[in-house]
């Protein structure tokens, strides 16, 4: 077990600083896919909140603490509209139930992770929960900080491309009218990057497949919540099944 402040290694203890350091850089890479995305949409934000009547504090102050893009850019109209709470608490559940999967999905990869918990519980949005479910921490970097600075990365690239549309929207006039489909074009990538690292594409397949016949069911707007249920019960129920072919292949 690695413990917050040093390492054993080899009969030497290895300085935090150290310990933070290969974290960081080992971090550091997976993210930069992430940094495009994040800084494209952000910007975007930022300029569609500057375009709607609000301040540069408003996209920096809401980035920096509600961090889930999609609610951000509904929070627009609802701060445009009339005070209801009850209608911002629904709309914010429906947007981010997924979250709830993702949690259940990183329980045990969590525990144990001290202080720094509560962060990677905050921080979890889609691409960090890509990363840090996914990647293939290499034994000798601390999983915690590992997963700890991929979440504080990706925050300061939202964060920082927010606040700098929000500081630079008035004097930037052009349609940005199709730059939400950076953040699909992404998920593309990190998709097709696990796909390659799989020897066993079970697990994928069974994802697309669930997804595109509750995409026919339910429609584009409301498929989401029941394919992320139904991957859930399909995955549970066949548990054994996959780790059983995972450990033959390998």
């Amino acid at each position: 077990m690695q413990s917050e402040s040093t390492v054993l290694q080899s009969g030497s203890t290895v300085p935090r600083s150290r310990i933070l350091k290969k974290a960081f850089k080992a971090a550091f890479p997976y993210t930069i896919p992430i940094f495009a995305g994040f800084w494209f949409l952000g910007i975007t934000y930022g300029i569609y909140m500057n375009v709607s009547g609000f301040n540069f504090l408003y996209p920096m102050l809401m980035s920096l603490t509600i961090f889930a893009g999609s609610i951000e850019f509904v929070t627009v109209n609802m701060l445009l509209g009339a005070f209801d709470p009850l209608q911002a608490f629904a709309m914010t559940l429906m947007i981010n139930a997924r979250h709830l999967f993702y949690g259940i999905s990183m329980l045990d990869k969590f525990r144990g992770m001290g202080w720094k918990k509560v962060y990677l519980i905050f921080g979890m949005c889609d691409e960090t929960f890509s990363i840090n479910y996914t990647a293939d921490i290499p034994e000798d970097v601390d999983r915690g900080w590992f997963m700890f600075f991929v979440t504080l990365l990706n925050h300061l690239y939202w964060f920082s491309g927010a606040t700098l549309g929000g500081i630079f929207g008035s004097l930037i006039n052009f349609s940005t009218e199709g730059l939400d489909f950076v953040m699909v074009a992404m998920f593309v990538v990190i998709f097709l990057e696990q796909w390659l690292k799989e020897k066993d594409h079970t697990s994928s397949l069974l994802g697309l497949g669930i997804s595109l016949v509750c995409l026919a069911a339910f429609g584009a707007d409301n498929f989401i919540i029941p394919a992320m249920l139904a991957i859930l019960a399909v995955l549970t129920l066949m548990r054994r099944t996959l780790e059983k072919k995972g450990g033959e292949v390998q």
